[in-house]
């Protein structure tokens, strides 16, 4: 299962109840923040949740209201004496849009690897030990007006293990939790693989975080059968719909329509313009498009877990 807490809802502004967007996601003790404007560590304690387990930050992009709090968080992670490395990832231009934010940080008691992930993602137990193997981090273009990116997690979930089989093979039961992690297996001359004793894959669980974006194609590509889907939704009102777009970004609608065509299960809503006082009076707006759309607030969150067979 895992865990996602939507830590801020606000765009460019931080307000006094709404903080800037950020969300993260823990899964089997390990955490991955996705962005990190100023006031995320307060929204953080607010909400309950330790960046200090953080091992990846996943940048959408590099404006102010997205990074800007970096410098005070990696300072806080070296203040508590953290020691384990940190990765954080990005869009294009990593190394060059977070110098002066590493300079501000100054010295750490950690190493901050900056990394670039694969576009066909990466397998997080191969950066990290303790990550689930099946736990995948895959980026993906958006449209925004710098370049830009939005992040999907799978959790990924082997088919039934089946004993009988596994005996059949000659596997000794201290060797079957090696197969069920995706693992061969020497016995003998034969090697046996994890497909000869699996059952077919389940379904897992998907988590797709948009960034700054306007609706497109690889965010609805990105969004497919997605357990979860927290989409901007800079605008509340249909007639920004040309607005939105112009400056790269969605309104309510728009992002609705984006979880309907990909089938996702549920769609929180979150970086509102300033301008939106009350995110619920605009809520039908998307509601009437996609019935299972939340107005996200700061610090809700929910618990993603495998379907009960």
């Amino acid at each position: 299962m895992i865990d996602i807490t939507l830590l801020g809802t606000a765009a460019l502004v931080p307000l006094p109840d709404r903080a800037l967007t950020a969300a993260t996601l823990t899964c089997a003790g390990h955490t991955i923040l996705f962005d990190c404007g100023e006031g995320t560590q307060s929204a953080a304690r607010k909400a309950g949740v330790s960046l200090m387990k953080a091992d990846i930050i996943a940048l959408t992009h590099y404006h102010g209201d997205h990074i800007f709090g970096l410098p005070g968080l990696l300072q806080t992670m070296c203040s508590l004496g953290r020691t384990d490395p940190l990765y954080i990832t990005g869009p294009v231009g990593l190394e060059e849009e977070l110098a002066p934010i590493l300079k501000l940080a100054g010295w750490t008691s950690y190493g901050i690897n900056l990394i670039a992930l694969p576009e066909e993602g990466l397998r997080l137990a191969e950066l990290v030990g303790g990550w689930p193997w099946e736990a995948r981090l895959t980026p993906f273009r958006t449209e925004h007006r710098v370049p830009s990116r939005g992040y999907c997690f799978t959790l990924g979930r082997a088919g039934k293990f089946m004993p009988q089989k596994a005996k059949e093979l000659g596997v000794p039961v201290n060797q079957w939790g090696l197969l069920q992690k995706g693992q061969s297996v020497q016995i003998g001359d034969n090697v046996i693989r994890p497909e000869q004793v699996l059952g077919e894959a389940r379904r897992g669980l998907k988590f797709v975080f948009s960034g700054d974006t306007a609706a497109c194609p690889a965010l609805t590509k990105a969004a497919e059968g997605a357990d979860l889907l927290i989409s901007e939704a800079t605008y509340g009102e249909n007639e920004q719909a040309d607005l939105a777009v112009d400056h790269g970004h969605m309104n309510f609608a728009q992002a609705a329509l984006t979880a309907s065509e990909a089938g996702a299960k549920l769609l929180w809503l979150a970086h509102y313009s300033q301008m939106i006082e009350d995110p619920l009076e605009y809520l039908p707006n998307a509601a009437r498009i996609f019935e299972n759309t939340v107005c996200g607030q700061d610090g809700m969150s929910v618990t993603l877990s495998f379907e009960k067979e």
